[in-house]
């Protein structure tokens, strides 16, 4: 009886008609756009059959998606805040956050401004609107176009944390949906001005600024000698389990992390 069931079980695995779990991935779009999809592919060809749904939407949307039991694995660019630890602990969920790899939140021009650095302090003017035109800051004269991530992005809230003591965004500001997004509009915009993760500052039209003497790289990130430098992480509901344990386990493997590094995040050893 049991060589029977065993047969059977193999034969449907190799028609293709044991389904493995799909995993369903929500949150960050700096790692939901560019990392994730690629890890997932790649963990696609070593696991046939393996399937997955990833919705990039923000990191707010990933941590509530834990919370609702929605997805497996909530990505994240920030850490879960103490009010959404608390709604996860009401509803019997334990947030456990994994760290991913580093990320340094850049902040780029238009490749046409003259302008190659900045101060943090001028960061945190131009950000909150205390300055409107980039000759207070050195530059050509011009006001500034500042392109900045929607309130569900972790990023945005990092970045009010890192770069703006908390304080608000310049009523100016316009959000963007996603990274790509940003680099798009700096790339059309001399006068334009965005913040947007590692994996994305290689794209044409828009260049990296200098800020306070440090550039985002693999070395600032780590030492934290970048002012912006963050770690990005996956939420669980407790210790992962099957196929979401496997894809972690993946992600923090060697192979996971060359990808991590390929795709221009830092890895976490």
């Amino acid at each position: 009886m049991k060589k029977s069931l065993l047969l059977l079980a193999s034969l449907l695995a190799v028609t293709g008609l044991v389904r493995a779990e799909k995993l369903v991935i929500k949150g960050s779009d700096t790692l939901g756009a560019k990392l994730v999809p690629m890890l997932s592919e790649e963990y696609k060809a070593k696991n046939p059959g393996t399937s997955f749904e990833i919705a990039a939407e923000g990191s707010t949307t990933g941590i509530t998606a834990i919370t609702d039991g929605t997805a497996q694995i909530g990505m994240s660019s920030r850490r879960a805040k103490p009010t959404e630890m608390s709604a996860a602990s009401a509803k019997g969920v334990t947030m456990k956050p994994i760290i991913v790899c580093y990320d340094g939140m850049a902040v780029i021009v238009n490749e046409n401004n003259p302008l190659a650095a900045l101060t943090t302090r001028q960061v945190e003017q131009i950000f909150t609107g205390d300055v409107t035109d980039w000759s207070a800051v050195g530059g050509t004269p011009g006001k500034f176009s500042i392109y900045t991530r929607n309130t569900s992005s972790g990023t945005y809230s990092d970045w009010k944390e890192l770069a703006m003591k908390r304080r608000d965004y310049a009523t100016s500001s316009q959000k963007m949906a996603g990274n790509e997004q940003i680099v798009s509009e700096v790339a059309k915009n001399p006068n334009g001005i965005g913040y947007v993760g590692l994996a994305y500052i290689h794209a044409p039209g828009i260049k990296v600024i200098s800020i306070g003497g440090a550039t985002p790289d693999k070395e600032s990130v780590i030492s934290k000698k970048y002012p912006y430098a963050r770690p990005t992480f996956y939420y669980t509901n407790g210790e992962p389990s099957g196929e979401a344990a496997k894809f972690v386990e993946f992600t923090l493997s060697d192979e996971g992390q060359k990808i991590v590094e390929k795709v221009g995040f830092v890895p976490v050893r």
